[in-house]
């Protein structure tokens, strides 16, 4: 949507001496963050966009800053004679807020001469936004201004908060943000509403923060963490600072934390990266597990991936060290078994979200009509997941059976692998049974059925058998069982009435066979398939009845006699016959006068 389009020219035109223009500020960025890379958090495409859409408005007002040298042309009241130049002041702040953003996002962080830059950008964004604001109250309606005056604060409070001083001026300004967005909340369209009241919980972070800095608030770390789960591009930078906050503490805890447990393992941690990052993860699978029901699972997913981030942080700094560790046989051999100990904690923890997978799949396999139009499971994709899941408990049992001198938590670990194995083939048999039932082939579906049946059977009495006594398992597994002897008595009778039904269905099948049939487009003619094993007839999956072939026949070309030109005739010099000719003979009379 253009942004001219969101503005009206002139809304008070009783004085054309000092016209009055409407600017819908928030509206306007609104549609422009989210179609130009904010949607997703890029705020190098969004800086772009605000570079090239400056590069127009100063071709278009011909307000250009010279051709070879730069020559500086400030905005003034004087300056404003048409909307576009308040267009002019308030992108020139969106390109230096986003740049700051930009650099905030940076893979490790911004290094400290890029922190300098940043904050350089913020200040520059808060002047732009102040000149903005100041033209606006002179230039602009009275919601105009209004909606200035919140940009200007909102910005000034973004530049006290990146600079983590004078919290008590960054929470005024955030709080006055609030309030006008509140009030603009009440009035205007339904769209207007909706967008301010999405930016009064935007705010709400920082000026809990704020609050939290000053000594005024008794939140929690944990709250905080809460409320960063919040979405939008006015916490990005709420967003950065909470995790740099949550950084230093796990820095602090982390100078306790000497020693990883695994399986009766201990093994000391040096690196203090190392510390911090494992420290992380352990914080993230509390999270994860106290709030197992409560969270979505999109949440969860989220949070695994958080988890495999923090663990693949520790294993990369584990073998940097290892590199670095020269000829220390027991340094070695200590991170060694460090490396092996975070790449099972990573095995394991991909183990459950897979599982997760699995049950969110299940949860959409048995629906038949969707309400939000969401893609229904197909029995093969669940296949597919118990196939990952095999694969990640073979690694897994050879990365903790490798290994000379093994503890015997490392032996009833392996051996509860192979039962979870065993357990998750009977679960892939089952579905796999059902995608050949799905494709009308029963034979197959009831074989596999038994065999998944056995399966399950199996992996119940070895459970039994090792003393491991867990009732969520063993209740799915009987489950399991019972629904396996459902489906293949279901599969088997279904075979026989289709075995019965053969003959009287094959033959009203080639009762309905016809020459051409009355579609328009066949899929595919008898005569055309003969190479082909498979009956057309017999086949449950055709909707149709087979076509024999198409009448009338279509035109063909035929060969016929060539038509032969002689190019060469004139171009060949053919020897002399005259003296093969016959010669008349002439009389004594005709001599004398030949």
């Amino acid at each position: 949507m253009a942004s001219m389009e969101i503005d009206s020219a002139s809304s008070n035109a009783s004085d054309p001496d000092n016209p009055r223009f409407s600017i819908n500020v928030l509206q306007l960025l609104k549609s422009a963050q989210m179609q130009h890379g904010l949607r997703h958090g890029d705020y190098t495409r969004y800086r772009r966009y605000c570079t090239a859409r400056l590069r127009r408005l100063y071709k278009s007002l011909k307000f250009t800053h010279g051709r070879g040298k730069y020559t500086k042309r400030a905005i003034t009241q004087s300056t404003v004679t048409e909307v576009r130049f308040l267009h002019v002041v308030l992108y020139t702040a969106e390109r230096a807020w986003s740049h700051a953003m930009e650099k905030r996002q940076l893979p490790d962080g911004p290094n400290a001469r890029q922190r300098i830059y940043l904050i350089g950008r913020l200040r520059k964004a808060v002047k732009w936004a102040t000149l903005f604001a100041q033209l606006c109250a002179s230039k602009g309606d009275s919601r105009t201004s209004l909606e200035a005056e919140a940009y200007a604060s909102y910005m000034t409070g973004n530049l006290l908060f990146e600079q983590d001083r004078n919290w008590d001026i960054a929470l005024l300004n955030f709080k006055r943000s609030r309030a006008v967005y509140e009030e603009l909340g009440k009035v205007g369209d339904l769209e207007n509403q909706v967008l301010c009241r999405e930016r009064v919980e935007e705010l709400e972070p920082s000026i809990r923060y704020c609050l939290h800095k000053i000594g005024k608030s008794n939140i929690q770390a944990s709250e905080l963490l809460h409320i960063g789960e919040m979405e939008g591009p006015a916490l990005d930078l709420f967003k950065a600072k909470l995790e740099a906050v949550m950084s230093e503490a796990r820095s602090q805890q982390a100078v306790s934390m000497t020693e990883f447990h695994w399986l009766g393992h201990r093994f000391p941690i040096s690196n203090a990266k190392t510390r911090v990052s494992i420290l992380k993860a352990r914080e993230l699978e509390k999270d994860l597990q106290d709030s197992a029901d409560s969270l979505p699972a999109e949440k969860r997913l989220t949070i695994f991936d958080k988890i495999f981030t923090a663990y693949h942080e520790a294993r990369s700094s584990i073998r940097s060290d290892l590199v670095s560790a020269g000829n220390a046989e027991n340094v070695k051999d200590d991170l060694s078994g460090l490396d092996k100990a975070v790449s099972a904690m990573l095995g394991q923890r991909t183990i459950e979200r897979n599982q997760l997978l699995v049950k969110i799949a299940k949860s959409k396999l048995v629906r038949r009509h969707d309400e939000k139009n969401e893609k229904v499971t197909k029995p093969e994709e669940l296949v597919r997941l118990y196939d990952l899941l095999l694969q990640n408990i073979a690694d897994l049992s050879d990365l903790v059976s490798s290994g000379r001198d093994r503890k015997p938590e490392e032996v009833t670990f392996a051996e509860e692998c192979s039962l979870k194995s065993i357990a998750f083939r009977g679960e892939r048999c089952f579905y796999l049974a059902k995608s050949y039932s799905l494709a009308g082939k029963r034979a197959e579906a009831h074989v596999l059925y038994c065999h998944a049946r056995s399966l399950v059977e199996d992996a119940i009495q070895k459970f039994r058998s090792e003393n491991i006594s867990d009732p969520k398992i063993i209740e799915e597994l009987k489950t399991l069982i019972e629904e396996c002897r459902a489906n293949s008595c279901i599969e088997h009778a279904t075979g026989i009435i289709e075995e019965i039904k053969a003959p009287e269905n094959l033959s009203n099948k080639i009762s309905n066979m016809s020459l051409t049939g009355a579609e328009k487009k066949p899929v595919k003619y008898l005569l055309q398939s003969l190479d082909n094993y498979e009956s057309a007839i017999a086949n449950s999956n055709t909707k149709s009845a087979p076509r024999i072939e198409a009448f009338p026949p279509a035109f063909q070309a035929i060969p016929r006699n060539p038509i032969v030109l002689d190019l060469a005739f004139n171009f060949i010099d053919f020897p002399s016959l005259e003296n093969r000719m016959k010669k008349d003979r002439k009389g004594f009379i005709s001599r004398l006068w030949g």
